[in-house]
């Protein structure tokens, strides 16, 4: 599909252009835009991806270069949420009949919603080349401790956990019938915290000039001054821990997997990738820091995961390197409508339905998630076929949810 690119005409001097990589985008996930087209820090022009929807002061699948500062309210609260997949050497074939007891044992295994494990010591191995530097944060920021509003080492007992809303852990066959686990998950509690902490930081340090911004959620911290190395620092933390976050549950289910299923091993190298995430990069000519909101890198050759709703097939990609979407592409297949709005409008008659062969819950607690509420993710696709190029299609056979 060519790239649409919105000019904002009546804008104020210097926004910059907004190109688009859907068909459809809703008012205010435009104007959302709009307001970040706006800004002197914006180099370039801002990319929004196909599965584009409204989210809190930057629109959830944008592409934003930054020129020596960084809005947190664009890298979010769940910093470095991503994804992590692997193929096994298990086929369709060696699955059990009825994938229950398997969905249960993983359950079990791996704790999901607000449970996490038990003993501090549970996933210590993991963590302890991240406590010098979240001690390094509690020190230098006890404002951010009392914003957990739990104890310092929850951040331990939570590594290793799902966690709940989109987050979730699957079972998937290829189209050879190839098993793959797939998960996605990011910084839990903590990086919520360190998120939430540095957004209202920015709006203090922008306070003067707030009325400069065309949205408070857009406050910035400029390079240079103390608050904008301390969230480099912070964010760089948030992101390694959902990196290995993600990694630490592959093992535990893949342990799991080894009691449950037949023996197997790893036929392909994990695909792990973030995508709500800010990193420097050099895009058209200029030093920037990229922040992708609800998107993936998806540099030349590179491997990433697109994953639809639970009940939709998902996709592992190989990134086509397009300069006009600074080397990205789509997260998922993005909401079309709010948690509230699709709890109003479905029953769980309609997800037993639109789930119908998937071993998932099905009960009110998840309703928010039925794949009705998200965009057609074969229309995603075929939105970034300048972006990336498919390398397996998947289709869920178990779907675990917090």
């Amino acid at each position: 599909m060519p790239v649409k690119t919105l000019l904002n005409g009546n804008a104020p001097p210097g926004t910059v252009p907004v190109k688009i990589y859907a068909e459809d985008i809703e008012p205010a996930a435009l104007q959302q835009l709009k307001n970040i087209a706006q800004l002197p820090i914006v180099h370039s022009h801002i990319a929004a991806m196909p599965d584009v929807h409204l989210g809190k002061g930057a629109t959830v699948g944008s592409v934003i270069p930054t020129v020596s500062a960084i809005i947190p309210a664009a890298v979010g609260v769940d910093i470095g949420c991503g994804m992590n997949a692997v193929r096994t050497s298990l086929f369709a074939h060696q699955l059990p009949d009825n994938l229950r007891a398997l969905r249960d044992a993983i359950e079990v295994k791996v704790p999901v919603g607000q449970r996490r494990h038990k003993l501090i010591s549970a996933r210590e191995s993991a963590c302890k080349n991240l406590a010098p530097g979240v001690d390094r944060l509690f020190s230098k920021h006890p404002g951010l401790m009392k914003k957990l509003r739990q104890p310092q080492k929850t951040w331990v007992t939570q590594m290793g956990t799902l966690g709940g809303g989109n987050h979730f852990i699957e079972l998937c066959l290829d189209e050879s019938g190839a098993v793959w686990v797939m998960l996605h998950s990011g910084s839990r509690g903590i990086g919520n915290a360190i998120g939430q902490y540095f957004i209202q930081k920015a709006r203090r340090d922008m306070s003067g000039h707030m009325h400069n911004l065309p949205d408070k959620d857009l406050a910035y911290f400029s390079e240079g001054c103390e608050n904008f190395e301390e969230y480099i620092e912070a964010v760089n933390w948030a992101q390694e821990y959902a990196r290995l976050n993600r990694q630490e549950m592959m093992k535990l289910v893949l342990a799991c997997l080894r009691v449950q299923l037949p023996a197997f091993t790893l036929t392909s190298e994990a695909i792990n990738c973030h995508h709500n995430y800010v990193v420097r990069e050099n895009h058209f000519a200029r030093d920037v820091f990229v922040t992708r909101k609800g998107a993936i890198s998806a540099q030349r050759d590179q491997l990433g995961i697109i994953p639809g709703s639970m009940g939709a097939k998902s996709f592992v990609v190989r990134g086509l390197g397009n300069p006009e979407s600074f080397c990205s592409c789509a997260h998922g297949a993005g909401r079309k409508m709010s948690r509230s709005a699709a709890r109003q409008r479905f029953s769980r008659r309609d997800l037993e339905e639109q789930t119908r062969g998937i071993q998932c819950r099905k009960d009110s607690g998840v309703l928010d998630e039925i794949p009705a509420a998200y965009k057609d993710i074969d229309t995603v696709m075929e939105n970034q076929s300048d972006l990336v190029e498919v390398v397996h299609t998947l289709r869920q056979v178990v779907c675990i949810k917090g």
